[in-house]
């Protein structure tokens, strides 16, 4: 996909640089795969915010996407490609040879009309989802399964990728984009290619409106605040905060590690991402 620029018109877009998106679907999403979403807008269930800058934006609707890939050795063909407001990547839209229908997250180079399947062992072929044991070294990979059965939950963000860079007693060694290397059962699954959309991150909003409508507020300092709001606050004029920098509950942070010292997954990362 290409980026779109725009002249400035208005003030609002200058500078304004979005996804071309032409080449998509341009009709609704297939309505057996979608449902509806409330927005929570940052609260739990005792109204308290627990995520903060959230609220308002556009209303969406969910469509659910098949992560499980667990239709095991009947072919699908790429009916469409479609945009999903609920994450970076795009999704696709597939009809099985049965006439079942799924969404799932579309690869980069993944066009209309070109047949993928999910099979334990398949050819490397760009949408094909296999174990990971099966999966030639070397592979860039995504979609990628923790536990058996489970689902995907690694590599599932716009333009990202893993690599497959080695085998052994029936694990498989992972280089993960952000540089961390980890162990990875041979029997989760994962799918061949990168994630669709890599120009996504070279958008520019162009204004703080666009942010409104997707769901993000404004982000204060805590140095603008008063004492009672924020640890940083108070002060007359630009004062500095005089103390390590903190959260609004006196947190350490800014390069403090929060990270548990014995996490039990610790075992299955061979370098992290830290020490890349």
């Amino acid at each position: 996909m290409a980026l779109k620029s725009y002249n400035s018109v208005t003030n609002g877009m200058r500078g304004l640089v979005l996804i071309d998106r032409s080449s998509l679907w341009k009709g609704k999403p297939y309505k057996k795969l979608v449902g509806g979403r409330s927005s929570t807008g940052g609260r739990n269930v005792h109204g308290h915010i627990t995520a903060w800058h959230r609220g308002g934006g556009h209303k969406k609707a969910y469509r659910f996407v098949d992560f499980l890939r667990n239709k095991m050795d009947v072919e699908a063909t790429v009916e469409r490609l479609e945009y999903d407001p609920n994450r970076t990547a795009f999704i696709a839209l597939v009809r099985y040879a049965d006439g079942e229908y799924s969404y799932i997250i579309a690869p980069q180079k993944l066009s209309v009309g070109d047949s993928i399947v999910s099979a334990n062992r398949a050819d490397v072929k760009v949408g094909n989802c296999m174990k990971m044991i099966n999966i030639p070294v070397g592979t860039v990979v995504h979609n990628i399964e923790l536990r058996v059965g489970k689902g995907a939950q690694y590599v599932r963000a716009a333009g990202s990728y893993a690599q497959i860079v080695g085998k052994d007693s029936g694990r498989v060694t992972v280089k993960l984009s952000s540089g961390e290397v980890r162990l990875i059962n041979g029997e989760c699954r994962a799918t061949v290619g990168a994630v669709s959309n890599p120009d996504q991150k070279n958008v520019n909003l162009g204004k703080a409106g666009r942010s409104r409508w997707m769901g993000r507020r404004p982000v204060n300092r805590g140095a603008a605040m008063n004492p009672v709001d924020h640890p940083h606050g108070g002060g007359e004029g630009k004062a500095k905060c005089g103390r390590q920098l903190v959260t609004p509950w006196g947190k350490p942070t800014k390069g403090y590690k929060t990270r548990r010292k014995a996490k039990p997954s610790d075992k299955f990362i061979l370098t992290s991402r830290k020490r890349k």
